[in-house]
This record gives C-alpha cells, sequence and structure tokens, in this order.
C-alpha cells in the first residue's frame, strides 16, 4: 500500500523555487566572473535604451565609445563616407567592412548589425 501525504502548495513548490534561485545565483556568479576576466562588459542603461529603441548600433557604440565619424574611419581603415551610410541605414557594408569596424569598437559584427 502506497502511503500519500497532504502538505500545502507553498510548501510543495519551495524545493523548486529554492533550485531557481540558486540556478539564477550561479549565472549572476558566472556573469560577475566574466566581467572581471574582461570577458564581458557593462554597458549603460542609456546605451541600451538607445539600441532598443532603434537607433543605428554603429552610431550609438561609436559615440559611447567616444568616436567621430573621422576617428573610427583612421582606427577601423574603413572609408569615413562608408561609415556615414551604414550609419543612416543606407548602406549595410560587407562582412570584411563590419569586421574592421568591430575590431575597432571592441565589439562584435552583432554588436553594430541592424537586426
Amino acid at each position: 500500500m502506497t502511503e500519500t501525504v497532504t502538505i500545502p502548495r507553498a510548501e510543495y513548490d519551495r524545493p523548486r523555487m529554492v533550485e531557481e534561485d540558486f540556478e539564477d545565483f550561479r549565472a549572476a556568479l558566472d556573469i560577475e566572473a566574466r566581467i572581471a576576466a574582461g570577458e564581458e562588459e557593462l554597458v549603460p542603461s542609456r546605451v541600451a535604451d538607445r539600441l532598443i529603441d532603434g537607433e543605428s548600433p554603429l552610431r550609438v557604440w561609436r559615440e559611447y565609445r567616444d568616436h567621430s565619424q573621422s576617428k573610427l574611419a583612421r582606427v577601423s581603415g574603413v572609408n569615413r563616407v562608408r561609415i556615414v551610410e551604414i550609419e543612416a541605414g543606407r548602406d549595410a557594408g560587407s562582412v570584411r567592412t563590419l569586421r574592421k569596424l568591430a575590431d575597432a569598437l571592441g565589439v562584435t559584427i552583432d554588436d553594430i548589425v541592424r537586426v
């Protein structure tokens, strides 16, 4: 015969909630370690807000890194006019061009491509 125990739902759910909290805590520690190792970067909310609002990612990152279009052109080796066109959305840029720009800004190509 099987024994049955009746307990309140909250008590039944508690172990699962503790496990989820522990997983969140572990994820937070992992992120902190990656930030400390220089593998991740904290970005101010004003930068994230601009990206979320649909501004040109290239422009947002360029301005966050305190580069003018001319400075980014010099650092990346990409023509300034091409940078203007990419920021305006008139040119998507080749993978090679985007790689140069991303490297100069210290971000990934995914960070500067419009989606």
